[in-house]
Order: C-alpha cells, then structure tokens, then sequence
C-alpha cells in the first residue's frame, strides 16, 4: 500500500509519463437539461429484434445486474444507447428519468472542482487544509495538503473516530446524516498523524469530506454553492442534486433482499465525498465532457484534461495507477477510467475509454450485497477485455466504493 513515487499535481509532468494524446473527437451527443427531458434521446427499455450489438449488450448487463431498478446509459462514438428495467414493477416517472444516488462516484465531481480551481489560479493544490479549516492553529512539519486529501494519501483513517458511535443509532438507515459539518472538520482538527502525509495510500471518505469542506473555507461559498457553480452549471448538469427534494424525481433505494425500501441517503458532514445524485443522462453528459474536453465550456477544459493525468502508483509492482479523479486501468487499446459508488440502498458505476470513444453510466437501487454482480458487470462492460472487477480501491470486495 505504500506509494514510492512523489505526487504530481495536475498540469504538471508527472513521473508516469505526460498527458494522454489527444482525445478522439466525434460528433457530439444530444443532451438534455435534466428530469422530465429525456425524450430527446433515443431510451430502449427492451432488445428489439435486429437491434445493435450495444442494444444486446445493455440489455444483458440490466438483467445481470439483478436489481428493483437499473439503468445502464452508454456513449459511444458520439451516440447513446440508454436501456432500463430491473426486477420491480417500473416507477411512476421513467427510470432514465430519476435521480440516483452515486456514492462515492460522486468524488469524481469533486476531483473535477479542484483541478478547475487549481487552474484558475484560486488554489494550487499544495495549502495545508489546516491552514485553512483553522489559520491559528500550528501546521507541523509535514501538513496534510489539499494533494494529498484528494489522493487519499493524506494518512486519515477512512472514517474519523466517533463516527460509528454517533452512527450507530441509524447504522441501518442514515448514519452520515449524524455526523455534520462541524463534527468532521473537529474530528479532523482533533486527529494526530501516525504517518508522513503522501507516503501511504488508504482509501478514505474521511479526507475526501474535509477537502470538501477546505474547499468551502478557501473560497468563501457554500459546498453546495461552489459545486453547483464551477461544475454542475457550466456543464448544464441541471438533473443533479445533491440530497433529495421531495419532486419526486428521486430514485428509491432498496437493502440486500431488493424490496425493503430504504430511506433517501443524507450525507451529513461527508458530502464532497458522496452526496451526487444525478440522471443517468447527467452521468452521461458529465463523462462525455471527459471524453471530449474540446466541446465542453472554455473554464472547464484545462481541468477536464488534468483529471485524466496519471499522479499516483502504488501496490505491487506499482500496477494501480490514479488520477485526482479516478481508478485508472489499462486496456489493449489505451487506459480506461472508472471509479464506482454505493449508498445503503444504491449503487452506481461511472467510466469512459478515450481509446474508443465510450463513456458508460450505471446506476441500480438495491445495496450492495456479497458477490453483487452489478459492478462486476458494468465494468466487464467497459473494459470488455478485462472481467475482473474493481471496488473504489481497484479490488472487488464487500463494501468497497461506499462513501
């Protein structure tokens, strides 16, 4: 688990080589603005008979994924194929149509609003965040950076202490909603390092919720406020939200049997770090700008094409490699980029391919249970040479990529 190399910050060369080349362009894809537009896009919700091999595809991995409802949104070459289905009656609303929660895929958009902040100039990644969190408070010799909160090398544990304690009492339904804000920058503030920030790497919600709010402080504005406005406007992401509003355009969520409805996920304290729900077709539209950064708004670029630069190994042989943003796995043909989430009663995949033009988006609403095939099949999807599935820290097992 130990990182050997130091850490690059985007923009820069970093020690894994430079930036990708340059990204295939296609014609872009129809969007929409969000719940309730969906019919601008072409939605499958059944093969048809002759239908494409993406068709049969999609229509497989829905069945596979065995979930109350499941949506798997794919582009490639410019054009989108979304199908649906699950294993429950279909919803009042389209399930293309809904909200779903994407855990800690959610950190993506987060790794997006640093890199856009760090390329205008408003931060550069290398502050301490406790000079910003508490500007009185002394730093030490070795400050845990903004870098190393987003690369979950900052050495805190994946959880701050006493959050199962105040959890426990709703460990079933919401237990991020009883740690808030001040409780996890506390936690932070009150926590005593056991190693040198940027020598190890452990997954951590944790680090990911205090560069959240950092972030907050450094600028001056609201998470909600600084996420809508640097990432979730520019790109048009108006089905994205980050908790649910009572519109009825909010998936539900269902535990490990698939028919116990669970309550709507409250991120608490911990929202950079997990609290996106979004469309399938925002997922879609959010990874398409990945794909073709060229098309998406002039302030948004530079930050799109940081986000893919390599500026982590670690683990044997150095063979996981990240970006600030993502997992980042090879293919025959080029890397592929992914990262997947989970909530109590949701789960989520989101990835793209640059070598082959292909973004892919899925969600299902059923948590994630032991040999759960949903990730697993999403990302044999995507990577189509390379079954073996990952969880948020490139290993498939119980409870990875939760926030």
């Amino acid at each position: 688990m130990t990182t050997r190399r130091p850490l690059p910050w985007p923009g820069e060369p970093g020690p894994l080589g430079a930036e990708d080349p340059a990204l295939r362009e296609t014609a872009p894809a129809d969007r929409t603005a969000g719940p309730g537009a969906a019919s601008a896009l072409r939605t499958l919700r059944a093969p048809a008979t002759g239908a494409r091999p993406d068709d049969r595809l999609l229509a497989d991995a829905v069945t596979a994924s065995d979930a109350p409802d499941v949506v798997f949104a794919l582009s490639r070459g410019g054009h989108r194929t979304i199908l649906s289905g699950g294993t429950a009656p279909p919803p009042r609303l389209p399930r293309e149509d809904l909200r779903y929660e994407i855990g800690s895929a959610g950190k993506t958009f987060t790794g997006l609003l640093l890199a856009r902040l760090t390329h205008a100039g408003v931060l550069s990644g290398g502050e301490p965040a406790t000079a910003l969190l508490d500007g009185g408070r002394p730093l030490g010799d070795t400050p845990v950076t903004l870098a190393h909160l987003i690369t979950h090398t900052s050495g805190l544990p994946a959880l701050p202490a006493g959050f199962m304690r105040q959890g426990l009492p709703a460990w079933r339904t919401n237990p991020y909603a009883r740690f808030p804000a001040d409780r996890v920058v506390e936690a932070y503030l009150r926590h005593r390092q056991r190693h040198r920030p940027g020598t190890r790497w452990r997954y951590s919600n944790f680090g990911v919720a205090v560069l959240g709010h950092a972030l907050a402080a450094a600028t001056g504005t609201p998470w909600e406020d600084l996420l809508t406005g640097q990432v979730l406007r520019p790109l048009g992401l108006d089905g994205t939200a980050l908790r649910a509003d009572g519109s009825g355009f909010d998936a539900v969520g269902h535990g490990k049997d698939g028919q116990t409805p669970v309550p709507p996920f409250d991120a608490g304290g911990f929202q950079a770090a997990g609290a996106v729900r979004a469309t399938p077709y925002d997922l879609l539209a959010f990874l398409e700008a990945h794909l073709r950064p060229g098309d998406a708004p002039p302030e948004l670029a530079p930050a799109l094409r940081a986000v893919r630069l390599p500026v982590l190994r670690r683990g044997l042989t150095h063979r996981h490699v990240h970006t600030i943003a993502w997992f980042r796995h090879p293919t025959d043909g080029g890397p592929m980029f992914f990262h997947s989430g989970a909530t109590l009663g949701q789960q989520a995949f989101l990835g793209f391919r640059p070598d082959t033009g292909t973004a892919l988006a899925a969600v299902c609403t059923r948590r994630f249970r032991a040999k759960d095939p949903f990730v697993a099949t999403a990302y044999a999807l995507l990577a189509e040479d390379r079954p073996d599935p990952p969880g948020a820290d490139g290993t498939y097992r119980p409870g990875a990529g939760q926030p």
